[in-house]
């Protein structure tokens, strides 16, 4: 009995099938074998997805016993680890060998050079020759020592003034000698007026410095005009008071028991580094009417006076300015008795020396 072609090839086609899905039934079967039979249900499903070792804590991990493949921990890369979520703070550093990690790729900067502690250049050792140059011997035989001997003359006013009743010069100075603490002073003031000497007097008197600002006076007075001549008994005291005022205040004892005195004050106020303006207030008092001196018990005169200088030198300044004169109680009624003025202002030029 013959078959058709058609039957013949669909057998052919069945037997090639069969051929090749042989081997895939088998791997099968042999999977299915070599599996245990029982199942654990305490243990969790795998999980196929990749970990993320940037949230490790690795800190508690011993990297000493990792290995990689078949190199050890010093080959291991760290510059691709994620080391951001890492607690450094509990890790032992003082075990890890630095020198052979790549600072560069993990984001650290490289230390700073440390400065050299010893100059590029040894310092030579000190010898005599330099000490000699350093330090000559001193030859005190040869140097010049301030005296102890000072001395100083200061005109403060040497002046023409020209007022509402004459004109005339007045003019006050004052000198000392001696040393800083020691020192023999003169002062003199007086005026003319008409061509005759209508005051002067000269006192002589040993000061004593009792602060670096003040000075104790004691000595006499010499009154020259007006009237007759009469000597004085002075002490008082003169300085520098607070704020830059200069202060003297001197009390006088006369013949039968006359007490007088005379307080006056002086600022000098800087304008410029050589022009200067010079207020000045003078008050005199006597304990006792004299009617032949023309002087009255209490305040006698008081004298303001207001002066504009200009310093060419420390030495030598000429001046212009303005002064007013005023006498009171007895004292104004004795001199206009005499036929003068109890109060006069005056246009003063003058100039101030020392030597």
């Amino acid at each position: 009995m013959s078959r058709s072609p058609l039957t013949a090839l669909s057998a052919l086609s069945a037997a090639l099938l069969l051929a090749l899905a042989a081997p895939a039934w088998a791997q099968s079967h042999a999977g299915h074998a070599a599996a245990p039979t029982t199942t654990t249900t305490d243990a969790p499903p795998a999980d196929d997805r990749p970990m993320d070792h940037g949230s490790m804590d690795h800190t508690k991990m011993d990297h000493s016993t990792m290995v990689q493949g078949s190199a050890d921990r010093s080959q291991m890369d760290h510059s691709t680890m994620d080391h951001g979520s890492t607690d450094h703070s509990q890790m032992d550093h003082s075990t890890m060998d630095h020198s052979t990690m790549d600072h560069a790729a993990m984001g650290h900067a490289p230390p700073k050079p440390r400065a050299p502690t010893e100059p590029l250049e040894p310092i030579p050792a000190v010898t005599a020759a330099d000490r000699l140059a350093a330090f000559p011997p001193i030859d005190h035989g040869a140097m010049e020592h301030a005296p102890e001997i000072h001395s100083m003359l200061l005109v403060n006013r040497l002046e023409h003034w020209d007022g509402q009743h004459g004109s005339g010069q007045a003019w006050e100075a004052s000198g000392w000698v001696g040393g800083n603490i020691n020192r023999l002073w003169l002062r003199s003031e007086g005026e003319r007026s008409d061509g005759r000497t209508g005051s002067a007097d000269l006192e002589v008197m040993y000061g004593r410095s009792v602060s670096p600002w003040w000075d104790v006076l004691v000595g006499v007075k010499q009154d020259f005009r007006p009237a007759d001549s009469r000597t004085w008994a002075a002490f008082g005291i003169q300085g520098l008071a607070p704020y830059k005022f200069e202060t003297s205040a001197t009390a006088y004892v006369g013949e039968g028991g006359q007490v007088a005195a005379t307080v006056e004050v002086e600022y000098e106020l800087l304008l410029t580094n050589r022009l200067i303006l010079q207020p000045l207030v003078e008050a005199r008092f006597s304990a006792k009417d004299e009617p032949e001196y023309g002087n009255g018990s209490g305040l006698n005169k008081v004298e303001a006076g207001l002066r504009l200088r200009y310093e060419f030198s420390r030495r030598f300044a000429p001046y212009i300015g303005i002064s007013h004169e005023r006498l009171f109680g007895d004292t104004a009624d004795y001199h206009e008795a005499a036929g003068e003025r109890a109060r006069d202002t005056r246009w003063v030029a003058g100039v101030r020396v020392w030597f």
